[in-house]
């Protein structure tokens, strides 16, 4: 067995995250006295900068709690390289009863009373309507919202305000997961609806995938080999924020039939492999088996872990095992998951 490490470019976010709660404990007092006077100038500025010394491409905002009177939400704004980043930093925050702290923006149960300025007109979540398209049989929504002040202001500031609007709605996490196309109208829908009935439609379509299902696929490789894949449906990074370490699992099969694709003893080898590589995956929650795909005698396996977590070595405890030929590990950080790019729902 061959184990291949490649270590990707970006520095360790550890420091930037600690530095962060350090700085945060000292300017705590200024923060809530800004906030306070509702000096919204200087806390852009005080605030602006420390979150900019993380990440330049993350965005903050101060909004009211859920429980606690204040949050910061620090996002990444829909970026997957900066998601598990801001994850991270959400996990690192100090305990405080004052204050919550997001990686992203999360629903606004007053969403409907939400009012603000855009292009000099008042944008309220109360007029914006929504047209809803439910492809069958898939994850998502898609979704062309207008509002009255559209036809007034450039592409731009309607997709802008639009996407805000739904992450008041439903919370920013849950638009990746399940909003698929996104219109921003100059022209109201056929068979709008209001906005406040969209996490009602979401809710309905996300119950019909609440168990892990697996999409079968088949394809050829780049010689006009045939393919087959099997992936998990829906498949998003989203569900698994810290999971943006790459293991790449490449396992030759003895028994083949005349496509290359897995017969007899060898496929059950392969389904074997596969439960108790998954087994010890899900009881750990570090990592997750995402995909498998299989040609020419070799299947390869795409799995996505914590790097904070000892899932390379396990994976490579199970693989020792293996006694069908020549195998490989390859661990690279993916935080867009790329090497699955094909298969993302």
């Amino acid at each position: 067995m061959r184990l291949f490490g490649r270590k990707s470019e970006p520095v360790d976010p550890a420091e930037a995250i600690t530095e962060f709660w350090t700085w945060w404990r000292d300017a705590r007092p200024e923060i809530d006295a800004l906030v306070e006077a509702g000096d919204t100038a200087r806390l852009d500025e005080t605030i602006g900068g420390a979150v900019a010394a993380l990440h330049p491409s993350l965005v903050w905002e101060i909004v009211a709690g859920l429980t606690a009177p204040r949050a910061l939400v620090v996002s990444a704004a829909g970026d997957p390289e900066l998601r598990s980043f801001a994850h991270r930093w959400a996990l690192a925050a100090p305990a405080d009863p004052e204050w919550e702290f997001h990686p992203s923006r999360q629903a606004d149960p007053l969403a409907a009373e939400f009012t603000t300025q855009v292009a000099g007109r008042p944008f309220g979540i109360d007029r914006l309507v929504l047209g809803l398209r439910v492809p069958p049989g898939t994850p998502r929504v898609d979704v062309s919202a207008f509002h009255p002040i559209f036809p007034d202001v450039d592409d731009e500031t309607r997709m802008d305000v639009t996407l805000l609007a739904l992450d008041r709605l439903l919370g920013e996490d849950e638009v990746a997961r399940w909003v698929g196309d996104i219109v921003a109208a100059e022209f109201e829908p056929i068979d709008a609806i209001p906005a406040i009935h969209l996490p009602a439609v979401v809710a309905d379509v996300a119950d019909g995938f609440r168990n892990e299902q697996w999409a079968l696929l088949e394809g050829q490789t780049a010689g006009g080999r045939p393919l087959t894949a099997a992936a998990l449906y829906p498949l998003r990074p989203v569900d698994h924020p810290l999971f943006d370490q790459h293991i790449g699992v490449t396992l030759p099969y003895v028994n083949a039939d005349e496509n290359g694709q897995p017969t007899g003893a060898s496929l059950d080898a392969l389904r074997d492999f596969e439960e108790r590589l998954s087994a010890r995956l899900k009881a750990d929650g570090c990592a997750a088996l995402v995909a498998h795909l299989s040609a020419e005698g070799t299947r390869v396996l795409h799995v996505y872990a914590d790097p904070a977590s000892d899932a390379a070595s396990r994976i490579q405890e199970l693989v020792s095992g293996w006694d069908e030929g020549q195998t490989w590990i390859d661990a690279d950080s993916d935080p867009s998951w790329s090497a699955v790019a094909h298969f993302l729902t």
